[in-house]
């Protein structure tokens, strides 16, 4: 058994929730003033997460997939996102999906991604997504989890013990931000330089 829910410190998303479905849809009512920048913004707030990995010296190189159907896969090689056993056995996943980031969203302060947006944090991207897949590698226990618009549809489940680590999360933006202008593969090589830690590797394979 892990230790009371109620101790654990709330960092960067509050562990006493899962979802929270009032966030969710209030991003979803305001797509323009949470993803101003479209879809290179949503996958900036993903690749923001592996450069803070890679800052705090774990991992260090990330991957952006341009996937032929719109979808967009960002890999990277940090310590995955915290899991844990609480005092009943249960197992908890930082909810980073559905619940706001404590320390961007609404703060006039948060720090600004390399396309000079404010960044909000992961639940913007769920929010504002389709589908989306978070697949998870950890020392102590792999697992995936499918959400849509940030709800989560799955469990989740188990991945057989590849003896890596990292993050791999996988999205379809929403019909509207796709429709709005879709990334361009020498924006982001450009943009993404701005993480001095974090190496990135940019693999369109939309058809041209």
């Amino acid at each position: 058994m892990g230790a009371p829910r109620a101790s654990w410190l709330n960092t960067t998303h509050d562990w006493s929730g899962t979802v929270d479905l009032d966030h969710l849809e209030h991003i979803r009512r305001n797509a323009a003033v949470f993803a101003p920048g479209g879809v290179p913004q949503l996958i900036l707030e993903v690749v923001a997460y592996a450069a803070d990995e890679a800052e705090a010296g774990h991992g260090g190189r990330c991957h952006i997939t341009l996937c032929p159907d719109g979808s967009v896969a960002v890999a990277d090689n940090g310590r995955g996102t915290d899991t844990r056993l609480d005092e009943l056995g249960h197992i908890v996943k930082k909810p980073v999906m559905a619940t706001r980031d404590l320390r961007f969203f609404d703060n006039p302060d948060a720090p600004r991604l390399p396309d000079t947006h404010l960044r909000r944090g992961m639940s913007v991207v769920a929010a504002l997504s389709t589908w989306l897949i978070h697949t998870n590698r950890r020392l102590d226990g792999s697992w995936t989890q499918r959400y849509e618009h940030g709800v989560p549809t799955t469990g989740l489940r188990p991945l057989a013990d590849v003896r890596t680590t990292g993050t791999t999360v996988h999205f379809l933006p929403d019909e509207p931000l796709r429709t709005a202008g879709n990334a361009s593969f020498d924006d982001l090589a450009r943009l993404t330089q701005s993480w001095p830690h974090l190496s990135v590797a940019v693999d369109d394979r939309r058809s041209t």
